[in-house]
């Protein structure tokens, strides 16, 4: 059975960084459900995710300056212009303070904050034309529940969301008034290909599993498609009044504080 979507987004244009799979071609797939013309921007495209011809494909690797403005002009030349700028690229990193070295540090940075930054550098200028002919545009990052709550085990990863979540705020402060909107999706542990390779590198990973199961309120894993849709709605004319916010997709992870079972 088909789902049928509304077409909020139809007429617009969006980019989706780290699109080719998890969250990022989860909410790819969902905006173009709702009507926009999509580009997805990744290091690898696998010829499954282009099938049927209907995104626009931007190889490009988030950490390459001069490879980012040329993927960026790219995909806004292809769409028409662009609306929406979604900064999904990112990758993990395991452990304590002491657990990983400079160079990992540096790495893990580069590629979720720093690229972030390249990706809205690049993007700025056909986001302000878009703000000026039809009065708003949005960027939306993609944050995680480990940047604005202590998680064991995720000291180099929760730097960076962090850093994305200061990021968004000081961006939407900067831009208000061009109005391009900026906000972000703060989710709690996705079941996404990310998260599998974490668990299959765990001792034991149905006991991994069901420990990161029971820490989210709800009991189970957030969806690609959950954080999607939360993604979809900031980007969309509905959210024209949001701006400078973060949106937990977390299971009730970061508010509620429940008493164990049976008590």
């Amino acid at each position: 059975m088909s789902t049928s979507y509304p077409k909020e987004l139809g007429g617009l244009a969006a980019l989706v960084t780290g699109g080719a799979s998890g969250i990022g071609l989860a909410t790819a797939r969902l905006m173009q459900a709702r009507g926009a013309r999509v580009a997805i921007l990744d290091r690898e495209i696998p010829s499954s995710v282009l099938a049927g011809g209907s995104l626009h494909a931007v190889l490009a690797d988030v950490t390459d300056d001069d490879a980012v403005r040329s993927g960026v002009a790219g995909a806004a030349a292809a769409l028409g212009g662009l609306d929406i700028l979604v900064n999904n690229a990112g990758i993990g990193a395991a452990g304590t303070v002491e657990d990983n070295d400079d160079d990992e540090w540096r790495h893990v940075l580069d590629v979720n904050v720093l690229g972030a930054v390249r990706t809205t550098r690049a993007a700025l200028p056909a986001l302000r034309a878009a703000a000026a002919r039809r009065g708003t545009a949005a960027i939306v990052n993609t944050c995680s529940i480990a940047g604005v709550a202590g998680l064991p085990q995720r000291a180099l990863y929760s730097a960076t969301k962090g850093a994305i979540y200061a990021l968004t705020l000081a961006m939407a402060a900067d831009h208000v008034r061009e109005q391009i909107r900026v906000t972000c999706v703060t989710p709690g542990t996705a079941d996404t290909p990310w998260v599998g390779r974490l668990l299959q590198a765990a001792p034991d990973p149905e006991a991994e599993r069901a420990a990161l199961k029971a820490r989210q309120p709800m009991g189970r894993l957030v969806s690609a498609d959950e954080v999607a849709a939360a993604i979809a709605y900031l980007a969309s004319p509905q959210a024209a009044a949001v701006t400078g916010v973060a949106l937990p997709v977390d299971g009730g992870m970061l508010g509620l504080r429940l008493r164990p079972p049976g008590q």
